[in-house]
């Protein structure tokens, strides 16, 4: 039997739709009422959220897309290209937290029904769309959804009245993807200033790289070791091992994220002996989801410490994008980039150790 030749290396793929991970459909009612409805929704968010409206040009004689961001209660952006592809629209609305699409032109893996006698034979020719219904708003008039609609919606969907907005509002926070979180040790370092590997030093009782490991499991958390190819026999099972090679830190978080680009990702290197549970614990409960990543500033540099970050799947584009410019600064990425900067109750936690001089500087 002859191999099958595979051209390109099979990577595995993000959980993103059409438009985005946290894409929604409103369908079911005329573009104009639509388009209200969602302009009020997005405003309920205020500036607490990036939301950005897909929808149709009205008034082009051909159609075609427009992108409009509403960023606060005065302000209305609005951004448009000739010509966009499924790939261009991913790319511009990566760092969108919500992207609401008027689904009587376009399709989103989520969708909110209306109840419009209007469009009621519109709704029926779009049936096969209606894959993950979160929601059915009744328009003025109507009491109760279509009974043809029933078998398609089920019986658990909540039906809200069109007013209902800031109950929509709180829907869609419920309703949208909820990350997953894991760990990862940086430990694939050479260790050339302290001479041997550090990530083995015993600080607590127990190498280092263990130590943190056990922390992460008793948080519940899946972790992760960082390592170079000819590491792995060292740690076992559960390494991720450089695939973008000789880029340091950087590498091993892109490593991660092509391991899996639907998790958020708790980076810790093993330079770090200071840092306990506590700390960890303070981080994932500061961790905003929403931001590309949740970060602890360090007064030492003035800056967010890029290797004690939560970094959400977000950044994993902003990542490769950087490094396509020539930047493999993990703190260039943060800086430049909507984060939740964490103050910790001690931010000497952050100290590295990365030779003898170190370590003896914090009495170890």
């Amino acid at each position: 039997m002859t191999k099958k030749h595979e051209k390109h290396t099979k990577l595995k793929k993000p959980a993103i739709g059409f438009y985005g991970r946290n894409e929604l459909a409103f369908v079911g009612a005329p573009c104009g009422l639509i388009q209200k409805y969602v302009e009020r929704l997005i405003l309920s968010f205020g500036d607490t959220k990036n939301v950005v409206y897909v929808d149709a040009d009205h008034g082009a004689k051909e159609g075609g897309i427009a992108f409009a961001t509403f960023q606060d209660k005065i302000s209305h952006k609005r951004f448009e290209k000739k010509d966009v592809n499924d790939f261009d629209l991913k790319f511009l609305l990566n760092d969108q937290d919500f992207i609401f699409v008027n689904g009587n032109h376009f399709q989103a893996n989520k969708q909110v029904v209306f109840i419009h006698p209007e469009k009621e034979a519109s709704l029926k020719k779009r049936i096969g769309q209606l894959t993950e219904v979160i929601a059915v708003v009744l328009a003025e008039g109507m009491d109760k959804p279509f009974d043809w609609l029933e078998d398609t919606i089920g019986t658990e969907v909540k039906i809200l009245k069109i007013e209902d907005v800031a109950y929509m509002h709180t829907l869609v926070l419920e309703k949208m993807t909820q990350v997953p979180l894991k760990a990862l040790i940086l430990s694939g370092g050479k260790s050339t200033r302290m001479g041997f590997d550090k990530t083995t030093i015993n600080y607590h009782g127990k190498p280092q790289r263990e130590y943190l490991a056990d922390i992460f499991d008793k948080l519940g958390v899946e972790t992760f070791f960082s390592c170079r190819a000819d590491q792995v026999s060292e740690f076992g099972e559960n390494t991720i091992t450089d695939k973008f090679l000789n880029l340091g830190p950087y590498g091993a978080i892109l490593s991660a994220f092509q391991t899996d680009p639907d998790a958020a990702w708790l980076v810790l290197a093993s330079d770090m002996p200071l840092i306990q549970m506590q700390e960890i614990e303070f981080l994932i409960q500061k961790r905003n989801s929403f931001k590309t990543a949740t970060a602890c500033f360090n007064p030492e540099t003035n800056f967010p410490d890029p290797l004690f970050t939560i970094w959400e799947p977000k950044a994993y584009l902003s990542l490769l994008s950087y490094l396509t410019l020539g930047y493999s600064c993990p703190r260039k990425v943060l800086i430049n980039s909507e984060i939740e900067l964490v103050q910790l109750p001690d931010p000497k936690v952050l100290a590295n150790v990365n030779s003898q001089e170190d370590k003896a500087a914090l009495g170890l």
